[in-house]
């Protein structure tokens, strides 16, 4: 908590400054008859969550809307910042991640605009056999944590919901870099991972593993992650742009679901540092995963959103409780 406070005064700071800032309709105008300049900030390094916005930018979708998209790498301190002070139009976030910055007296002017992905794709992975195919199972065993309280309470309720005992599990500082590597060496037994990634890593490098996802354990825990968030004064000020924008990502998307080979090529050149095996095996995954049930691209479920911050408030994790149907909007999806 003392760390999303530290975060919370700093962007308090810059919002203060925002009027300077390129936020606004105006401002982002490049010039009168040419593209509005966007900018749109990532929440790590490019992988196959954002291959989309690539798809989008390669195929000239955005420069059809009118729009000069920018892909920038988020700062230490996350998109979130850059976004709240409107340095960024648009960014990537997670559900858990934006909890501490818009509850409490001086909220981030941020809001979920879009889900990347429509279920949450984590889950804990460890070697197979090893009897950690179930919560319980990690007691007695170590765990690889960033020790952040939403992440550790989540813990505890499955272990705990499993019959395990919590207390019994092992808790190690995370020093993971490559989750194959960290388990084949038994440096750490199970880890939290995203399964498009991480998990199918696994699966191309020969490595048996067992997996429990938390939307199976519990319903509360599919919870969206990533989303897109974008600034709220910007969303106010200029709501065409923001539609636009989310429409042509769409389209990108929706590529990338009909066309995952296609989609993994585009996001291999625009980043060809990438392992375009592993980016093609993670975008095959995510074909299924973007929208999976839903009709619309991006669409969040409130009912969904407003029952993992209903269970952040129940377990008092956060200083303030979040009210239903804050920090999210599907007002700017196409129709």
């Amino acid at each position: 908590m003392k760390i999303y406070k530290k975060i919370i005064a700093v962007v308090m700071s810059a919002i203060m400054l925002m009027s300077l800032v390129a936020c606004g309709k105006d401002d982002n105008k490049i010039a009168d008859g040419e593209l509005t300049k966007i900018t749109f900030v990532l929440d790590w390094t490019p992988n196959t969550n954002h291959t989309g916005l690539y798809v989008a930018l390669e195929k000239g979708y955005f420069e059809e809307a009118g729009l000069d998209v920018e892909i920038v790498q988020p700062p230490e301190d996350g998109a979130e910042v850059l976004v709240a002070s409107g340095e960024a139009q648009f960014g990537v976030s997670f559900q858990d991640t934006m909890a501490a910055a818009i509850s409490g007296d001086n909220p981030l002017p941020i809001t979920a605009v879009a889900a990347l992905i429509q279920h949450n794709t984590s889950g804990i992975i460890s070697r197979k056999g090893e009897g950690m195919d179930t919560p319980k199972g990690m007691e007695g065993k170590s765990y690889a944590t960033w020790n952040g309280p939403i992440e550790l309470a989540m813990m505890e309720q499955v272990v705990t919901a499993d019959g395990g005992d919590f207390s019994k599990v092992e808790l190690i500082p995370s020093t993971v870099t490559d989750e194959v590597t960290a388990l084949k060496t038994n440096s750490v037994d199970s880890i939290w991972i995203f399964y498009a990634w991480a998990g199918v890593k696994t699966e191309l490098e020969g490595l048996e593993t067992d997996y429990f996802a938390f939307k199976n354990i519990d319903p509360v825990f599919d919870y969206y992650t990533p989303v897109v968030i974008s600034n709220n004064s910007f969303l106010e000020d200029d709501p065409e742009t923001a539609k636009a924008f989310l429409e042509a990502l769409g389209k990108g998307y929706e590529d990338a679901i009909a066309d995952p080979e296609g989609a993994a090529d585009i996001l291999c050149k625009h980043v060809p540092e990438l392992d375009h095996d592993l980016v093609l095996a993670s975008q095959k995954y995510l074909a299924n995963e973007y929208k999976a049930e839903v009709s619309q691209w991006g669409y969040i479920d409130p009912a969904r959103w407003n029952g993992f911050y209903n269970w952040l408030n129940q377990e008092e994790i956060l200083e303030s409780s979040i009210p239903d149907n804050i920090g999210f909007s599907n007002e700017y999806l196409p129709k």
